[in-house]
């Protein structure tokens, strides 16, 4: 079982919530009672100390076990024929894992930003949704979602929040690689 940095990597927002998405609202608690233990925590154990039924847990590791984030060893017990499970995390796969999925997210806005600064953007005062001019003339400079209408938006200062967010999230991916 890998544990060793998942301490430090649950303390970044933005893995506690893709924690969240990946294996519910529990999923980062999970993760911190599997790290304490180097040889593997019991869904039993798991349940109890989360407070949580069994099969909740078992959900949870189920949903982690799939995304390749929590491991487990398997034995026998002679006396009774069952198996027992034994439950850890690879912290790196979490990272791995969150890396790849904040790359897009990049991309994205990166692809955002030069289309700001290419095409002029059109919105209503309620901001439903800005369009490209090409599309706000289709419409009639009337918002498809709200009927009001469609002004031409800043998209200077538009490229420069989504510049923002770029240098943020590289700054926390930096952080990130760092641990792992």
């Amino acid at each position: 079982m890998e544990g060793g940095h998942v301490a430090k990597i649950t303390k970044f927002p933005i893995v506690q919530e893709f924690l969240k998405n990946v294996g519910g609202e529990y999923a980062t608690g999970l993760i911190k009672i599997c790290e304490t233990k180097n040889d593997g925590v019991t869904d039993e154990e798991l349940a109890k100390k989360l407070k949580l039924k069994v099969t909740e847990v078992r959900a949870i590791l189920n949903r982690l076990h799939y995304r390749g984030i929590a491991v487990y060893t398997k034995t026998k017990n002679t006396r009774t024929g069952w198996y027992n499970y034994a439950w850890g995390i690879k912290s790196g796969r979490v990272i791995e894992l969150l890396l790849a999925e904040q790359k897009e997210v990049i991309e994205k806005l990166e692809t955002s930003q030069s289309f700001e600064k290419t095409y002029s953007y059109f919105s209503c005062k309620k901001n439903c949704t800005a369009v490209p001019f090409e599309i706000a003339a289709e419409y009639q400079f009337k918002c498809p979602e709200c009927n009001g209408t469609m002004d031409a938006v800043n998209s200077e200062e538009r490229a420069k929040k989504l510049a923002k967010q770029i240098i943020g999230l590289k700054k926390e991916m930096g952080e990130m690689q760092k641990i792992v």
